[in-house]
């Protein structure tokens, strides 16, 4: 049995340990962490999963950024390509069986460790059963969803600590081709191909091609979160100017499929 009102303490005691509180980027992480718990739940609800499954969705989604806490900590940034936050959470979690805190039944332990692994992948690993896949694909679902909100209500600072301090950077910003290109192909930007301040906001827009479930993907229409985010810059360079504009209708298109194929 999965107590919620236990794993959420767990989680507070936990974050009580480091003493890194106070900056932006931690507050940040938490009330993301808090934001994909719910987002889990609504999803996992929508799809009339069991009681178990829901709350199996929502201790995942509490556990499943660990590692940023512990990268925030030691590198007081994040680090998307020379950390590996999903591994270190898992680490955290089975290497010194801090998982026994969250929940006492170890039966759940290779769903939880594969569904937190998998989260931040590009794909998610082959030879995962039903259930397995079940839960990689709402926790990936909940925490992109988490990551539009982010994108819409923090600052530039915020959303990315010491890598971007100003939305001039994204206002004159070039697109990449191959970031360019993989959007048209209605892939995710490998995080390798950033080049440019507008690849990392396109990286996370790109988020949609990932989506699994029609739920989320009516989330993200009815929040209209992809005009938001497109509109959140001024563009001055033509090319860019042009290249937005078919990127805003290539993702509106996607979704709307999506939804309309229901």
């Amino acid at each position: 049995m999965i107590n919620l009102d236990n794993v959420s303490d767990r989680f507070n005691s936990y974050l009580s340990m480091y003493n890194c509180k106070s900056d932006s980027s931690f507050n940040l992480k938490v009330v993301h962490t808090l934001n994909v718990v719910e987002n889990a739940k609504i999803i996992s609800k929508k799809m009339n999963l069991s009681e178990d499954d829901i709350n199996l969705a929502q201790l995942i989604a509490y556990l499943h950024d660990l590692g940023r806490f512990e990268e925030l900590n030691a590198f007081k940034g994040f680090d998307s390509v020379g950390n590996d936050h999903a591994l270190a959470a898992s680490k955290i979690l089975f290497d010194g069986n801090l998982i026994r805190d969250f929940i006492s039944d170890t039966s759940y332990d290779y769903i939880i460790r594969k569904a937190i692994e998998n989260h931040n992948k590009l794909f998610i690993e082959d030879g995962l059963d039903d259930k397995e896949l079940l839960h990689a694909k709402i926790i990936r679902d909940a925490d992109k969803l988490d990551n539009f909100r982010v994108c819409v209500e923090e600052s530039i600072e915020t959303r990315f600590p010491g890598k971007f301090s100003s939305i001039e950077e994204f206002n004159n910003s070039l697109i990449s081709d191959k970031v360019y290109d993989s959007i048209l192909n209605h892939e995710c930007v490998d995080i390798h191909d950033r080049v440019y301040p507008l690849d990392y906001w396109l990286c996370v827009l790109a988020f949609i091609f990932d989506l699994s479930f029609d739920e989320t993907f009516t989330i993200v229409k009815e929040n209209d979160y992809i005009n938001i985010l497109i509109d959140k810059f001024n563009y001055n360079d033509k090319s860019t100017i042009e290249k937005m504009k078919t990127i805003r209708k290539e993702l509106n298109s996607y979704i709307d499929g999506k939804i309309n194929n229901k």
